[in-house]
């Protein structure tokens, strides 16, 4: 258990990679690698591109297996006239318990500003999905001291209208948009600091149960070799793992960390 008794959440985002074979055999690995013990310690999410998800899922059911499947995105719509997109309504039926919402590359690529995550963050919880909602700085924003601010207005903003008890079962995943893709990790420190940030603004607004109950994770570079100091961390409740999850072995060793 991470600070306060709650519950860690490891999560492993592909990004575009893997076709549906190579997810399958991936999460075949997976499961086969991990124990019991690493599935009572901790949530275990894996969140394949668009094209994966219906062959992880008959998977996971027809195995019997512990890890629970995510997406990586969504539209906020049930359906309609939005080409190229996947609505939540659709990942529901695929017993989709996940979605990411507001990731940065999703933020920084593609133009998803703070109203638009909010909309698909309730629109997750309306169809009785999790949402794992991403909030970070870039590197320019850090330099210049603006970290505080920048996440602060992103959790603000995301949990606009939302009642003290939905708040309580939310996921932050707080990844420095420096630190993704790029090998370099903030030091367990600075996770700490940030997550802390990040639960000191849901106290604000949704009361200190909320603050107490709701988990943050920390992502950016995040590997085996550093997963046990940054779950060491009493804010940090988990860990949103990008290109080390592509990695069967190197993705059960960081959820081992969180036994």
């Amino acid at each position: 258990m991470s600070g306060a008794g709650r519950r860690p959440v490891v999560s492993g985002n592909w990004k575009m990679h893997l076709n549906h074979f190579e997810a399958l055999q991936l999460v075949q690995k997976l499961s086969y690698n991990l124990t019991d013990a690493d599935f009572d310690a901790a949530d275990v999410t894996v969140h394949p591109p668009f094209t994966d998800l219906r062959t992880v899922q008959t998977a996971i059911d027809s195995d019997k297996m512990k890890v629970q499947l995510g997406a990586q995105t969504c539209h906020f719509a049930d359906k309609g006239a939005f080409t190229g997109e996947v609505s939540p309504a659709m990942l529901a039926k695929l017993h989709v318990q996940w979605v990411i919402v507001g990731h940065s590359e999703r933020r920084q690529l593609f133009g998803e500003t703070d109203s638009l995550v909010r909309r698909k963050l309730q629109a997750v919880l309306d169809h009785g999905m999790k949402p794992i909602v991403c909030v970070g700085e870039t590197l320019e924003e850090r330099e210049l001291g603006a970290t505080a601010t920048k996440v602060e207005g992103q959790v603000r903003a995301a949990l606009e209208g939302c009642s003290p008890e939905v708040v309580a079962g939310l996921v932050f995943a707080y990844e420095p948009i420096w630190a993704i893709g790029t090998g370099r990790t903030a030091t367990p420190d600075d996770a700490q600091t940030t997550c802390a940030l990040v639960r000191r603004v849901v106290g604000d607004l949704a009361g200190a149960g909320a603050a107490d109950a709701v988990r943050v994770q920390y992502g950016g570079s995040v590997k085996a070799s550093n997963a046990s100091e940054l779950l060491s961390q009493p804010d940090v409740d988990g860990l949103l793992v990008g290109g080390a999850s592509l990695d069967a072995d190197e993705y059960a060793a960081i959820v081992a960390a969180a036994r």
